[in-house]
This record gives C-alpha cells, sequence and structure tokens, in this order.
C-alpha cells in the first residue's frame, strides 16, 4: 500500500498534488517553476550507475556530496560549542543544575528550524514555494508559526527544567538554580540564537533555490551546525542576568507574560496555517524537551567522567546523531508527501536506500569528530586518551545511536501520517529529542566500555 497525499493539506499553503496521464505531477496554476528534481521522477529509483557504491550511500552522488559536506561543516563548527562548553567548567559548577539545559536548549533551535526547513523543502519539491513575506502567506505563517513555537516552547523547557531539578535528590542528582534563572536562560538565550538560525534557514533555502540543492540533505545537519556554533554563546551572554536577585526574576516575568500575550495574539488571527503548525508542534517540541533534559540529567551525573577534550566532543556528538536522524527524517517526509513510501512494517524500496544512505554517512562523520575533539585538545595543550581510544568512543556511540534513529525515523514517519499530522513538522523533532537522551546514553556506555 502506498502512501498518498489524497487531497489533505500536509503543510503549510501545500495543495493537493495533480497528475497528469503519464504520471508525472502538474504544476499548479500560479505556482514558481520549480521543478521536482529527477530522482524523484521514477519511484523505482532503479539506476545503479546513479547510485555511489550501487546504492549504498543514496539515490545519486549529489546527495552523497551534500550530506557529507553539510554533516562535516557541522563537525567542524561544534567545536567552537564544545570549546565554549569546556571553557565554563567553572561556571557550571557555580551554577548546578544548568549543565542538564544544555541539550534541550540547543536542541530545540533544531526542533523548530529543522522542520521549518522541512516545510519550505516540501513546498518547493511541490511547486508551491514563493518568496511572498505577507503575514498570510506561506512562508509568513511559517515564520509567525517558528517564532511562537521558539517562545513557547523555552517557556514550557524551563518549567519542566526547575521542575526536574527539584524533583532530583540533591545529593544523588541536581541541585537547582532558580526557575527564574530558567526561563531567562531559555528565553533571551533563546531569542539571541534563534534569530541567527533562522536567517541561516532562510539563507539555505535562497541557496537550494538558486543552486538546485536538496533543503532534504542539507537542513538538519547545517541547522544543527548554527544552532552549535550560536545557541551556547549565546546562553554565556544571556549568564549576565542569571542569579541577579529581583532584576532576574522581573526580567523572567516580563518574557513570559510577552510570549503569553504573543501567543493569544497568533490565536485571535486569521493566520490558519500558522495556527495548525503550533498546535501540531507544540506537543512534540514540549516532549521531545522534556526528553532531552532527561539526556542532561545523564550528562550532569556524569560530569565526573566527562574529561576536557570530551566536553569538546559532546556537542557535535549529540548534534550529528541528531542530523543524521534529522537527513532521514526529512527525505522521508518528502517522499510521503510524492507517494513514494510503501507503508509496511518492513522498510522497502526507496525507505531502504536512505536508511541504507543514513548508516553509511554515520562512520565518517564520528571518525572525524574524534578526530577534531583529538586535534583541538593537542593544540589547547589539554590532556587526552588519544586518537584511537577517541576514535573508538565515538564510533561506537555513534553508530550504535543512528542505528536506533532509523527505527524512530521511519515508524514514527508513519504513525504520524496514520493519525493525519504533517510529518513535516514532527519527524526532526521526534527523532533528535530521542537521540539526545539515546546519544547521551550511548557516550556515556562507550566512555565505560573503553575505559576511558
Amino acid at each position: 500500500m502506498v502512501i498518498r497525499p489524497a487531497g489533505q493539506q500536509y503543510s503549510a499553503g501545500v495543495t493537493e498534488r495533480r497528475r497528469s496521464a503519464s504520471g508525472r505531477r502538474v504544476r499548479p496554476s500560479g505556482a514558481p517553476r520549480i521543478a521536482v528534481p529527477r530522482r524523484f521522477a521514477d519511484s523505482r529509483l532503479s539506476a545503479l550507475r546513479l547510485r555511489p557504491l550501487g546504492g549504498f550511500l543514496g539515490p545519486n552522488k549529489a546527495d552523497a556530496i551534500q550530506s557529507l559536506a553539510a554533516l562535516a561543516f557541522s563537525a567542524l563548527t561544534s567545536v567552537v560549542a564544545g570549546l565554549t562548553l569546556a571553557s565554563r567548567q567553572d561556571q557550571l559548577e557555580a551554577l548546578p543544575g544548568l549543565l542538564l539545559f544544555v541539550p534541550a536548549t540547543i536542541g530545540l533551535r533544531g526542533n523548530v528550524f529543522g522542520p521549518l526547513g522541512s516545510r519550505l523543502s516540501t513546498a518547493i519539491q511541490t511547486g508551491q514555494f514563493n518568496w511572498s513575506w505577507r503575514p498570510d502567506s506561506l512562508l509568513g505563517q511559517n515564520l509567525v508559526a517558528v517564532i511562537i513555537n521558539s517562545l513557547v516552547a523555552g517557556l514550557g523547557i524551563a518549567c519542566a527544567a526547575e521542575v526536574l531539578a527539584v524533583v532530583l535528590d540533591p545529593e544523588g542528582g541536581v541541585v537547582p538554580i532558580g526557575f527564574g534563572d530558567f526561563i531567562v536562560v531559555s528565553l533571551l538565550g533563546g531569542i539571541l540564537a534563534s534569530v541567527v538560525v533562522l536567517g541561516a534557514t532562510l539563507g539555505l533555502t535562497v541557496a537550494s533555490v538558486r543552486f538546485g540543492w536538496d533543503l532534504d540533505n542539507v537542513t538538519a545537519p547545517l541547522v544543527t551546525a548554527t544552532s552549535d556554533l550560536i545557541t551556547l554563546p549565546a546562553l554565556v551572554v544571556s549568564l549576565v542576568l542569571v542569579d541577579k536577585g529581583d532584576s532576574t526574576t522581573i526580567t523572567a516575568a516580563v518574557a513570559a507574560i510577552a510570549t503569553i500575550v504573543l501567543t493569544a495574539g497568533l490565536w485571535r488571527s486569521s493566520l490558519s496555517a500558522a495556527k495548525r503548525i503550533v498546535v501540531e508542534s507544540l506537543p512534540v517540541l514540549m516532549a521531545a524537551g522534556i526528553l532531552s533534559l532527561f539526556a542532561g540529567v545523564a550528562i550532569e551525573r556524569f560530569e565526573n567522567q566527562l574529561t576536557w577534550v570530551l566536553l569538546v566532543l559532546l556537542p557535535g556528538y549529540l548534534g550529528t546523531a541528531g542530523a543524521l536522524g534529522g537527513i532521514l527524517a526529512n527525505r522521508l517526509s518528502t517522499k510521503v508527501h510524492l507517494g513514494l513510501i510503501d507503508r509496511t512494517w518492513l522498510p522497502t524500496g526507496n525507505a531502504r536506500s536512505d536508511m541504507g544512505f543514513t548508516v553509511a554517512l554515520a562512520a565518517p562523520i564520528f571518525l572525524l569528530l574524534a578526530l577534531i575533539a583529538e586535534g583541538t585538545a593537542l593544540i589547547a595543550g589539554e590532556a587526552t586518551p588519544g586518537v584511537l581510544s577517541l576514535s573508538a568512543v565515538a564510533l561506537t556511540g555513534g553508530v550504535t545511536a543512528t542505528l536506533f534513529a532509523l527505527a524512530i525515523a521511519y515508524y514514527g514517519t508513519l504513525a504520524v501520517v496514520r493519525f493525519g499530522l504533517d510529518p513535516d513538522n514532527t519527524g526532526i523533532p521526534l527523532v533528535t529529542a530521542s537521540l539526545d537522551v539515546v546519544g547521551a546514553l550511548t557516550l556515556v556506555a562507550a566512555i565505560n566500555v573503553w575505559g576511558l
């Protein structure tokens, strides 16, 4: 059985796809002339001569090159996040509970703006995209939705972080910083990071239209890279307002009230597509944020095992695992919209090809992360367990996390379609949040297995 759009609007502004008698999609009148990539024209994608290693690296060389380049860039930029984290060891000790917040805060940017890229990719692939900035346009409603999602999810994660930190036994877990501190770090730090990540996502959209890139291959790793590059420095900037007594409380209250007012304004508006994105996304974003907080708890409890070089590796490790899952989720989502996925318990055809593509990307990228962390430690004059041990940890934990991502992305996509939801809104948050937890646990397990 093949999943077909069947006239249902899976993303903002995307109407029913029409096909001619030959099976080719007919462009709706008035839509921009952006053609569906040729690899989607033949649903069987059987031209092995176009596939690196007989299809093991995906449908064609362009996919492999785009994804590897984006993941390599993400790995390189993760050094900035890692160095920021490693350089703040004293501050992390002075503000207990802050480290559990890091995976959720970084992940939220990717979970909000990754689906934005996925929705824009679907609009481009189906010929519905246009550069209209009006609030009621496809692009305008998507921008309104990501702003509200960022603010509301950030506020919700701050509340969940405070509850989780209080519930945990202070002697065996986390001693919390203040509730207002969590809100200030989440909302103000998140706003600073979101402005840059939004600009990067729109820049990717421009580049994809201009150069014929497939957003499905580059959105997840490049949004992850931008999030890694910007979010931690933005959080560090926001820390100047933390632990300031009444000033912190007032700042947190103003930010929370502004979030509530803006959300109420959207609900009173006529922007139905934006409201639908928010309604479908927020439950997943909150669930993803809570899962990421548990990843932070695992990291916080094993903080003593995280040496300087492992702190440098950590952001890139978690980000790469999520980016690999995001690439798969994006590719599956687009093929759902184009009617190219068979709904079966065991993956077949295009789905199986994309899953093999994801696994093939994992090993070289996790190895690159280990080499980057090792080189950074040597340059900084910090202690390191050695390149072989570090590579063993990164590869063992990373490939294990990637295998878990395959199941989450595939069965998660089928589940959300079954319930009539848009996989563009749920795929990346579902995968990346799960991989925050699994990634943290696999990293800790690999450290113990290899005796670091």
